[in-house]
């Protein structure tokens, strides 16, 4: 299955190279060594959430799915690595034929995580899972990170529309995934063509000051904008004075005219004077959508306000002060010997400064309390116990090399708001705190 069979206009080129050289070079020893085909078990976890925050978002999962799909070394890229001497001849005709044909299991797209939790496990000869080590990270980290600070917006918005803005503020092709995560954490719409074009989102957007300040008058801009727009367009009505241009926006637009946006001042009083004035203008329906730096404080301060909708650019793709999450991609179990039947030996690194990690193929589960709130994240290795079974959060994504778990955006948004409303109403807080769930580990055998 590909993007197509979704309705999904652009392939995602090869991400053979979106890894690092150690990678490579792992690869090469390993082969020499003999130990590239032992079975293996990688996981994708993080040991803390960023500083303050009570839950983390799981956010790009379909991405790493075409990632995994679409990672090949093609001519090209083989002739790269052999002009630079990366690797050697043999492995570079391992290369050549490279397929991931291991199994992947994760907390579906949209899901929450907290400390500890095997967000993503990676399972097939060592050799073809360390190769998507970097991909999965780079992908999971920048995603789940937009993710996150987009449902803390969406949190402090309440029933008011969120806008994604934030193209100009990041790497063009980061804009993307970070519109198609923010749509997972709760936003609405984007004004990032690529990204609707890409994913589908509902895409917005009318004028800037520039188109304004173009004009001889703010009245010629107006009603430039509302003659090719119509009038349920949306005017921009600060780049000179706000009441003026609020005036003047309902004379040239009348009682029809969609939305005023502020973008500076003091939003709170603005935003208060314009509903009082365009209500005393006859124009009770217009709408007033606000832009300004905005993240989950601001848009909070704002809750008391005659506000419609915000937009959110620059707090928003960078993480909202938290750009990754710091997950990381770990052995945690391999084979004795190449025989595909050999069982699983539980690995883990044992270091000082916190970078400790658990051996064993793990299982999460969410407990719930006799209200069926979440009360604990419950991460094992072995059996599940049975009161347990039905709370399982992995899925499988791929199996065999096929991906099972591809799906439309609007289901791990949906599948989001469903998370939330399951976890104890202190997630949503804006104060510091520690992850609202406890992680607690059941240890047993790995399995194999």
């Amino acid at each position: 299955m590909n993007t197509a069979d979704l309705g999904l206009p652009v392939d995602v080129p090869s991400t053979a190279l979106f890894t690092d050289q150690y990678e490579l070079t792992m690869l090469q020893a390993a082969l020499k060594a003999g130990t590239a085909e032992r079975r293996s078990v990688f996981e994708v976890f993080t040991r803390r959430l960023p500083d303050g925050r009570r839950y983390g978002v799981v956010a790009g999962t379909g991405r790493v799915l075409d990632a995994v799909e679409n990672f090949r070394f093609d001519a090209g890229v083989l002739d790269f690595l052999r002009e630079r001497k990366i690797v050697d001849e043999e492995t570079l005709a391992w290369l050549a034929d490279y397929r991931f044909g291991g199994e992947v299991w994760g907390y579906p797209e949209g899901e929450v995580y907290f400390p500890g939790s095997p967000i993503m496990r990676v399972e097939g000869t060592f050799a073809e899972c360390v190769l998507l080590e970097t991909v999965v990270l780079s992908i999971l980290n920048h995603d789940s990170a937009i993710a996150a600070a987009a449902s803390r917006m969406a949190s402090a918005a309440g029933d008011r529309p969120l806008i994604e803005m934030g193209a100009r503020r990041t790497h063009e092709l980061a804009a993307v995934a970070a519109a198609r995560a923010a749509y997972v954490g709760g936003f609405a719409t984007t004004s990032d063509l690529a990204a609707g074009f890409r994913y589908g989102i509902p895409t917005v957007g009318t004028s800037a000051h520039a188109f304004t300040l173009l004009h001889d008058r703010e009245r010629d801009a107006f009603q430039a904008q509302v003659d090719s727009l119509g009038r349920g367009t949306t005017l921009l009505v600060d780049t000179y004075d706000v009441a003026q241009a609020v005036r003047t926006a309902v004379e040239v637009a009348g009682p029809e005219l969609g939305a005023v946006r502020i973008d500076s001042g003091d939003l709170l009083l603005v935003a208060h004077r314009v509903r009082q004035q365009l209500d005393e203008l006859g124009a009770a329906e217009t709408k007033i959508v606000v832009t300004s730096d905005l993240d989950e404080y601001a848009i909070a301060s704002l809750a008391a306000a005659p506000v419609d909708a915000y937009g959110v650019g620059t707090q928003l793709v960078t993480g909202s002060g938290h750009p990754t999450c710091s997950m990381v991609y770990k052995l945690v179990a391999r084979a004795e010997s190449g025989d595909p039947k050999a069982p699983l030996v539980p690995v883990a690194k044992k270091s000082t400064g916190g970078k400790t990690s658990l051996g064993g193929r793990k299982w999460a589960a969410r407990r719930l309390d006799e209200d069926g709130v979440a009360e604990a994240e419950v991460v094992g290795t072995g059996p599940v116990p049975p009161e347990l079974e039905d709370r399982q959060l992995l899925v499988q994504l791929i199996k065999g090399g096929d991906v099972l778990a591809r799906e439309p955006l609007d289901v791990p948004r949906d599948r989001h708001i469903a998370a939330l409303a399951n976890l104890p109403l202190s997630a949503t807080q804006l104060s510091r705190g520690e992850p609202v769930l406890p992680t607690e580990y059941a240890h047993g055998r790995s399995g194999s």
